[in-house]
Protein backbone atom coordinates (compact mmCIF):
# COMPACT_ATOMS: atom_id res chain seq x y z
CA UNK A 1 0.00 0.00 0.00
CA UNK A 2 1.29 3.80 -1.06
CA UNK A 3 1.08 6.03 1.87
CA UNK A 4 0.03 9.62 0.06
CA UNK A 5 0.92 12.90 1.83
CA UNK A 6 -1.38 13.91 4.61
CA UNK A 7 -3.61 16.92 4.92
CA UNK A 8 -7.19 18.45 2.88
CA UNK A 9 -6.73 17.44 -1.01
CA UNK A 10 -6.78 18.21 -3.90
CA UNK A 11 -4.61 21.05 -2.52
CA UNK A 12 -5.43 24.50 -4.47
CA UNK A 13 -4.11 25.05 -7.82
CA UNK A 14 -0.38 26.21 -7.57
CA UNK A 15 0.25 28.55 -10.18
CA UNK A 16 3.42 29.49 -11.54
CA UNK A 17 4.94 31.34 -14.44
CA UNK A 18 3.67 29.31 -17.04
CA UNK A 19 2.15 26.01 -15.55
CA UNK A 20 -1.07 25.05 -12.67
CA UNK A 21 -0.58 22.30 -10.75
CA UNK A 22 -3.99 20.73 -9.61
CA UNK A 23 -6.09 17.67 -9.10
CA UNK A 24 -6.96 15.34 -11.62
CA UNK A 25 -10.07 15.56 -13.91
CA UNK A 26 -11.31 13.48 -16.09
CA UNK A 27 -10.02 15.25 -18.94
CA UNK A 28 -6.83 14.06 -18.01
CA UNK A 29 -7.26 10.61 -18.85
CA UNK A 30 -6.44 10.23 -22.33
CA UNK A 31 -2.85 12.19 -21.71
CA UNK A 32 -2.47 10.06 -18.61
CA UNK A 33 -2.65 6.84 -21.29
CA UNK A 34 -0.33 8.88 -23.26
CA UNK A 35 2.17 9.67 -20.88
CA UNK A 36 2.52 6.23 -19.37
CA UNK A 37 2.34 4.30 -22.89
CA UNK A 38 5.23 6.50 -24.27
CA UNK A 39 8.29 4.36 -24.89
CA UNK A 40 10.44 7.88 -24.69
CA UNK A 41 8.95 8.65 -21.05
CA UNK A 42 9.21 4.82 -20.06
CA UNK A 43 13.35 4.47 -21.07
CA UNK A 44 14.29 4.94 -17.26
CA UNK A 45 11.26 3.83 -15.60
CA UNK A 46 11.05 0.14 -16.32
CA UNK A 47 9.18 0.86 -19.69
CA UNK A 48 6.48 1.77 -21.41
CA UNK A 49 2.82 0.28 -19.96
CA UNK A 50 1.06 -1.21 -22.39
CA UNK A 51 -1.58 1.10 -23.92
CA UNK A 52 -4.68 -1.09 -24.20
CA UNK A 53 -4.07 -2.62 -20.33
CA UNK A 54 -4.24 1.09 -19.87
CA UNK A 55 -7.23 1.56 -21.08
CA UNK A 56 -8.83 -1.18 -19.34
CA UNK A 57 -7.20 0.24 -15.62
CA UNK A 58 -7.22 3.50 -15.65
CA UNK A 59 -10.03 5.25 -14.18
CA UNK A 60 -12.38 7.70 -15.41
CA UNK A 61 -10.72 10.50 -12.96
CA UNK A 62 -6.86 9.03 -12.71
CA UNK A 63 -4.50 10.03 -9.75
CA UNK A 64 -7.10 11.71 -7.25
CA UNK A 65 -5.12 10.86 -4.65
CA UNK A 66 -3.25 13.42 -2.15
CA UNK A 67 0.54 14.06 -3.11
CA UNK A 68 -0.62 13.68 -6.94
CA UNK A 69 -0.28 17.08 -9.41
CA UNK A 70 -1.64 17.09 -12.86
CA UNK A 71 0.63 19.78 -14.44
CA UNK A 72 -1.33 21.63 -16.84
CA UNK A 73 -0.15 24.36 -19.75
CA UNK A 74 -2.85 26.11 -21.35
CA UNK A 75 -5.16 23.70 -20.20
CA UNK A 76 -3.79 20.96 -21.27
CA UNK A 77 -1.99 18.50 -18.86
CA UNK A 78 1.97 17.64 -20.06
CA UNK A 79 2.79 15.87 -17.06
CA UNK A 80 2.48 15.11 -13.70
CA UNK A 81 4.20 15.37 -10.32
CA UNK A 82 3.68 13.11 -7.46
CA UNK A 83 5.22 13.33 -3.76
CA UNK A 84 4.40 10.00 -2.15
CA UNK A 85 6.16 8.11 0.75
CA UNK A 86 8.96 6.18 -0.20
CA UNK A 87 8.41 2.79 0.75
CA UNK A 88 10.84 1.27 3.91
CA UNK A 89 12.01 -2.08 1.78
CA UNK A 90 13.66 0.23 -0.64
CA UNK A 91 17.11 1.14 -0.89
CA UNK A 92 17.79 4.88 0.04
CA UNK A 93 16.88 6.10 3.08
CA UNK A 94 17.74 9.77 5.10
CA UNK A 95 15.84 8.46 8.08
CA UNK A 96 16.42 5.29 10.49
CA UNK A 97 12.97 4.92 10.38
CA UNK A 98 12.55 5.23 6.63
CA UNK A 99 9.31 6.78 5.47
CA UNK A 100 10.48 9.88 3.40
CA UNK A 101 8.48 11.69 1.03
CA UNK A 102 9.83 11.27 -2.47
CA UNK A 103 9.60 13.62 -5.41
CA UNK A 104 8.37 11.86 -8.50
CA UNK A 105 7.75 13.36 -12.07
CA UNK A 106 7.34 12.45 -15.45
CA UNK A 107 6.34 14.53 -18.29
CA UNK A 108 5.26 13.96 -21.87
CA UNK A 109 8.23 14.33 -24.30
CA UNK A 110 6.29 17.23 -26.36
CA UNK A 111 7.35 19.14 -23.22
CA UNK A 112 10.80 18.38 -22.54
CA UNK A 113 13.38 20.69 -22.67
CA UNK A 114 11.33 23.45 -22.05
CA UNK A 115 12.12 23.72 -17.80
CA UNK A 116 8.73 22.67 -17.22
CA UNK A 117 9.74 19.59 -14.90
CA UNK A 118 12.16 22.32 -13.04
CA UNK A 119 9.39 24.68 -12.82
CA UNK A 120 6.80 22.04 -11.65
CA UNK A 121 8.78 20.34 -8.95
CA UNK A 122 9.98 23.76 -7.48
CA UNK A 123 6.31 25.21 -7.29
CA UNK A 124 5.71 21.62 -5.60
CA UNK A 125 8.27 21.35 -3.27
CA UNK A 126 7.19 24.97 -2.48
CA UNK A 127 4.03 23.77 -1.26
CA UNK A 128 5.38 20.79 0.48
CA UNK A 129 7.56 22.99 2.80
CA UNK A 130 4.17 25.24 3.94
CA UNK A 131 2.65 22.08 4.42
CA UNK A 132 4.93 19.84 6.26
CA UNK A 133 7.82 22.53 7.47
CA UNK A 134 11.47 20.85 8.02
CA UNK A 135 10.33 17.50 5.97
CA UNK A 136 13.32 16.42 4.09
CA UNK A 137 11.82 15.49 0.82
CA UNK A 138 14.60 12.90 -1.36
CA UNK A 139 14.28 11.53 -5.02
CA UNK A 140 15.91 8.82 -6.98
CA UNK A 141 17.01 8.69 -10.37
CA UNK A 142 19.34 6.50 -13.00
CA UNK A 143 22.58 8.24 -12.96
CA UNK A 144 22.03 7.19 -16.88
CA UNK A 145 19.14 9.41 -16.88
CA UNK A 146 20.65 12.92 -17.63
CA UNK A 147 18.15 15.38 -18.00
CA UNK A 148 16.51 14.02 -14.41
CA UNK A 149 20.15 14.43 -12.94
CA UNK A 150 20.22 17.79 -14.43
CA UNK A 151 16.48 18.86 -12.76
CA UNK A 152 17.97 17.56 -9.37
CA UNK A 153 20.38 19.50 -9.15
CA UNK A 154 18.79 22.65 -10.28
CA UNK A 155 15.89 21.97 -7.59
CA UNK A 156 18.79 21.47 -4.72
CA UNK A 157 19.02 18.44 -4.04
CA UNK A 158 22.03 17.02 -3.00
CA UNK A 159 23.39 13.68 -3.45
CA UNK A 160 23.08 10.71 -0.08
CA UNK A 161 24.06 7.46 -2.19
CA UNK A 162 24.48 5.28 -5.34
CA UNK A 163 22.87 2.11 -5.63
CA UNK A 164 21.87 -0.65 -7.70
CA UNK A 165 17.95 -1.29 -8.23
CA UNK A 166 15.66 -2.27 -10.93
CA UNK A 167 19.01 -3.58 -13.49
CA UNK A 168 20.55 -0.15 -13.39
CA UNK A 169 22.55 2.59 -10.74
CA UNK A 170 20.42 4.79 -9.49
CA UNK A 171 21.21 8.42 -8.33
CA UNK A 172 19.72 9.42 -4.57
CA UNK A 173 19.37 12.59 -3.30
CA UNK A 174 17.47 15.04 -0.14
CA UNK A 175 15.86 18.29 -0.45
CA UNK A 176 15.35 20.14 2.80
CA UNK A 177 13.46 23.32 3.01
CA UNK A 178 15.40 26.11 3.65
CA UNK A 179 14.40 27.67 7.26
CA UNK A 180 15.41 31.33 8.53
CA UNK A 181 17.34 31.31 11.34
CA UNK A 182 17.43 33.13 14.09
Amino acid sequence: MTEHIPGPWPAAPIRTERLVLRGSQARDRAALIELFSSPEVGTYVGGAQPRDELERTVPEVPGQRPGFFVIDLDGAMIGMVTLDRRHAERPGHVRPEAGETELGYMFLPKAWGCGYAAEACAAALDWFAGALPGEPVVLCTQTANDRSMRVAAKLGFTEVERFEEYGAEQWFGVWSPVTPSG
